[in-house]
């Protein structure tokens, strides 16, 4: 079924799956693919497209990959923040603030406080956790700051932030809540050393990748001795789940069973299902070949908060990745899972997200075979119902994000510039979206209802 079928009305998907295996799709005269509901929403007044007008003139025709000249033709409203970032600050802000003050009882109550109330950011981000990350931040960025910069690896420089966490654990008895927050700065440290042993011509490969080594042993152990009260808790599961970043090889069924006790607790967060994706394709082959069966089984865990698209989080970084999972996944289920996400979470964070993710994540690679890149193309034409019927607004940073693999890890020198590249490649995918309009002397501007045409 061609993919742009999916832009009609989501009480519709399955009877126009069926249709549009006997209609063909509808095209504009430039040769974009249009959705079937949108082509009945265009202007009646649109001109004739540029290659009919060049056709009649004998002028050459655009080179279609041609960088556009944006200016003048394309208005959209960029936002520089939003909802999501400013809860998320807050909530980091404040656990780093009780912690400069020694403050640990009151980051153990309120971390304790927004576990059991299930407190989160307007994109599912747990407040408990962000409260965590900014309690141990000063620790783990003094580290990073380190190593970037290439400071000798003393163990004043390496130990000391966590060995200050390390006697706050003991000060206050061994806590469930402090040992989960110390545990979690072990793993930031390991996936640091991780990180900086990865760089080329790195002196000091085998030493980080024996701290590495260490730091995560020790969260491991730290979390081990977290006595079992009969009910798991959502914070303390989320780190349990951590375990498994960064590759580190485990038994693919025991990855699985983890990540489902941690979904039952916290299903309406995306970053679950996304994290359990990757985490089994780290494993290789064995992961890989699980990675269809935990996509499903997680679509009918979460259907009460996200229809199909359980299955669509599963695979969402995946299938950027892995050629491999793109012969594995069932393109119709992971694309009517963008209709079930728009449906129940039509916030521009959201559309954002799969819009950049259509049109950056998964461009064509050079090294990738014929067939993922083909299997990539037919669902990056989601971009043009998203774009066309629901974007409103840009949202830099999150297409920054996309053009640099959705990647944590990613080091940003500039904020700023970081936020403009997002801009640009947002800016420019858009046009291209537009591009027979813009060719034809349209000015396309974005209002609260969509996109509309202007003469140029």
């Amino acid at each position: 079924m061609p993919i742009h079928a999916l832009s009609a009305k989501t009480g519709l998907k399955k009877a126009l799956r069926q249709l549009s295996d006997r209609v063909p799709p509808l095209r504009t005269a430039g040769g974009l693919s249009l959705p079937l509901s949108l082509s009945r929403s265009l202007p009646a007044s649109l001109p004739l497209s540029l290659p009919a007008l060049r056709r009649q003139t004998g002028a050459p025709l655009p080179d279609p990959d041609a960088p556009l000249q944006i200016k003048d033709v394309l208005s959209i409203p960029v936002v520089e923040t939003n909802a999501e970032d400013a809860a998320s600050d807050k909530a980091i802000a404040e656990g780093q603030y009780l912690a400069r003050q020694d403050r640990w009882d009151e980051v153990e109550h309120r971390i304790t406080a927004a576990d059991a109330a299930g407190d989160a950011t307007p994109g599912g981000a747990p407040i408990a956790d962000l409260i965590a990350y900014g309690a141990r931040a000063d620790v783990i960025n003094a580290l990073d700051h380190a190593l970037s910069a290439g400071v000798a690896l003393s163990d004043k420089v390496t130990l000391d932030g966590i060995m200050s966490l390390e006697r706050v654990r003991l000060d206050c008895a061994r806590s469930p809540v402090l040992s989960t927050v110390v545990a979690l700065a072990h793993l930031d440290i390991s996936w640091a050393f991780q990180r900086s042993s990865a760089r080329p011509q790195e002196p000091q490969t085998a030493n980080l990748q024996a701290r590495a080594t260490a730091h995560h042993s020790r969260a491991r152990a730290l979390l081990s001795q977290i006595p079992v009260d009969g009910a798991k808790h959502r914070f303390q599961q989320a780190a349990q789940c951590a375990l498994y970043s960064g590759g580190r090889t485990a038994e693919v069924r025991g990855i699985a069973d983890e990540y489902f006790d941690l979904i039952r607790l916290d299903p309406a967060n995306p970053r679950h299902l996304r994290a359990l994706g990757t985490h089994l394709a780290e494993q290789g082959a064995e992961g890989l070949a699980a990675l269809e069966l935990e996509a499903r089984r997680a679509a009918v865990l979460t259907t009460d908060h996200w229809g199909e698209a359980g299955y669509t989080w599963v695979y969402f970084d995946v299938l950027a990745r892995s050629d491999a999972a793109c012969a594995l996944v069932d393109p119709q289920f992971f694309v009517d899972g963008f209709v079930d996400i728009v449906e129940r979470a039509p916030n521009q964070d959201r559309i954002n997200l799969l819009s950049a993710y259509c049109c950056i994540s998964l461009r064509s690679a050079p090294h990738a075979t014929p067939e993922a890149n083909r299997l990539r193309q037919d669902i990056a034409e989601a971009a043009d119902w998203l774009i066309r019927k629901h974007l409103r607004e840009v949202q830099p940073m999150i297409w920054a994000h996309a053009a640099a693999g959705f990647d944590n890890d990613a080091q940003v020198a500039s904020l700023r510039q970081f936020a403009e590249r997002g801009k640009d490649a947002a800016f420019q995918a858009i046009a291209k979206l537009f591009r027979t309009e813009i060719e034809a002397g349209q000015r396309v501007v974005f209002t609260e209802t969509g996109p509309e045409l202007f003469p140029a």
